[in-house]
């Protein structure tokens, strides 16, 4: 019994040391950002596609106080929900003393200034697509946004999600720097889908997830249960969505459908980022939806 009993501890021992193995943090290197100067002008762009202040506004925010992100908004899922954090330039409640690389870091991997998993309602896995350039950009026009001292409320998570550490397992099964539309791309078409996939995470939403909240991505832009249990976020991809280029630009910068209706709820504050970038933007993005695989409706 005695052998057993140590053979079971050793097994535990080994099995403890393999779990804190493959579920620690592993950030990419921040070479890329080494002497990185940004651009708040170009920035405001990268915010605007990013959807940056949609959720980190606070709740119901109007006009000039949608640039004051002191968080608060919730977001419910499967796994509990989830509350925006305090993202302004504050030093103290925000992320005010934040490095280019540690935003980087945190923006690009999900990974904490002391070293924690984010949890996956952040899109990192969208923005670890993005380019270095762009999220310098990003990070000076954040830096110059109003700074709030409103506390960032914790997430309301139950066992066994609330454990960060197992994220650790999460992103080493679906956390990937890859594009999911691959192939000989025009240009448009390219850049449509740096946008789409990477700052403004379409997929995200709209694309159904497993069990374990990772994406479907043979089903991409497919439509999904809206995670907080109220009725379906519609499919966007060809063999659903009818739209054409055309139609799919006036909507995302007006907020009307072909047919005279108006957009709504989140999806409200998607369009009007949208209507913030420069137009080739918007049409690339349409012309992105229109080239992703067909999608049975």
């Amino acid at each position: 019994m005695k052998k057993i009993m140590t053979t079971l501890a050793g097994l535990a021992a080994l099995g403890l040391a393999g779990f804190l193995i493959i579920t620690q943090p592993h950030p990419r290197p921040t070479d890329a950002f080494t002497g990185l100067a940004g651009d708040s002008a170009r920035g405001a762009a990268v915010y605007a596609a990013a959807g940056c202040g949609s959720c980190h506004m606070a709740d119901k925010a109007t006009g000039e106080a949608q640039l004051v992100l002191s968080g608060g908004q919730k977001f419910a899922s499967p796994f509990g929900t989830f509350l925006a954090p305090n993202i302004s330039p504050d030093p103290d409640q925000g992320i005010g003393g934040w490095t280019l690389e540690q935003f980087a870091t945190a923006v690009m991997d999900g990974i904490s200034p002391d070293n924690k998993h984010y949890f996956p309602a952040m899109p990192y896995n969208a923005y670890g697509k993005m380019a270095a350039q762009d999220v310098a950009d990003l990070k000076a026009y954040m830096d110059a946004l109003p700074a709030s001292e409103i506390a960032s409320l914790p997430h309301e998570v139950g066992f066994p999600f609330n454990i960060r550490r197992s994220l650790g397992g999460w992103k080493l099964l679906f956390q990937s720097q890859e594009f999911v539309l691959q192939g000989d791309l025009t240009p448009q078409v390219a850049r449509g889908r740096y946008i789409a996939e990477a700052m403004s995470h379409c997929g995200e939403c709209h694309t159904p997830r497993n069990l374990l909240g990772g994406l479907k991505t043979a089903k991409w832009l497919a439509g999904a249960p809206d995670p907080a249990g109220q009725g379906k976020i519609p499919g966007i991809a060809p063999g659903i969505l009818t739209w054409s280029e055309d139609e799919i630009f006036d909507y995302l910068t007006t907020g009307f459908t072909p047919e005279f209706d108006s957009v709504g709820g989140h999806m409200a504050r998607v369009v009007d980022n949208m209507a913030k970038l420069p137009e080739a933007d918007v049409r690339a993005i349409a012309a992105y939806i229109k080239a992703v695989p067909k999608q049975a409706p």
